[in-house]
């Protein structure tokens, strides 16, 4: 007996639906999935409650696409199109070109914190190449070989997803403090306690220091000190990529 052959196509190679009037889109399908990630989580993301979102029956939804893989690709490529940036952006030098790269990914991370976590085994579209492109374009003007501008791109994005993901950890432990400022007070208290055991020297000095001083001992936990924090990242980063590939300030 003959058995069916898995198709392993990506979803950007099959037509999208034909027929005069198609009821839904891609377009549709990914914002819907998008939707219900942000306000319920990733895990909430089924073909049954897409059809549900889009007032359309399950097997309707398998018209369009065929699987949940194909719907993560779909929102994959809708958060990418969002990551792109104006192309007056690109045309300036190379530092202030990617840095508008930067920032925008960042947004869009921060936008969907849930993303860093579950679209790691996304099929990449059409805008994943745009948003490449665009990154290649960011930094045409550095003068580098084909391995070194790569090079430079992938270390601004690793900074970039890793700093998004400790601003969503961040921002997530400081709301849950808000709701529970008892747990706050038990977890300092416990954090002094090891503090003073004296298992923690330079931690110990940290607090000494911090308690004869109004400033803070470390940035707080708001969205716009994570975010300056970034920004001072993301230039200190980038003078010892200009250093280190010897790429000219002009």
């Amino acid at each position: 007996m003959a058995t069916e052959q898995h198709d392993s196509r990506t979803i950007w190679a099959l037509p999208a639906p034909a027929g005069r009037k198609p009821r839904y889109t891609r377009e549709q399908i990914a914002d819907a999935a998008l939707q219900i990630a942000d306000q319920e989580g990733f895990e909430a993301v089924t073909m049954k409650r897409i059809a549900a979102e889009l007032g359309a029956g399950t097997m309707t939804l398998y018209y369009y696409v065929r699987n949940k893989t194909d719907v993560v690709a779909l929102m994959h490529d809708a958060m990418l199109a969002d990551a792109l940036v104006p192309d007056d952006d690109l045309r300036g030098d190379w530092r202030t070109a990617i840095t508008a790269v930067a920032r925008r990914s960042r947004q869009v991370l921060m936008a969907h914190p849930w993303s860093l976590a579950s679209l790691t085994e996304a099929q990449f579209g059409p805008n994943a190449m745009r948003h490449f492109e665009q990154s290649l374009a960011a930094v045409a003007g550095a003068g580098l070989p084909a391995a070194a501008r790569f090079e430079l791109i992938a270390t601004i994005d690793d900074y970039v997803s890793g700093n998004a993901m400790h601003a969503v950890e961040a921002l997530t432990r400081a709301k849950a403090a808000e709701a529970d400022p008892a747990m706050v007070e038990a977890a300092v208290s416990y954090g002094i306690a090891l503090i003073q055991s004296g298992d923690f020297p330079h931690l110990s000095a940290i607090y000494a220091e911090s308690a004869q001083s109004e400033e803070p001992a470390g940035p707080a936990m708001t969205e716009g000190a994570l975010t300056s924090q970034f920004e001072r990242g993301l230039q200190a980063m980038l003078d010892g990529l200009a250093a280190r590939l010897n790429i000219s300030p002009t």
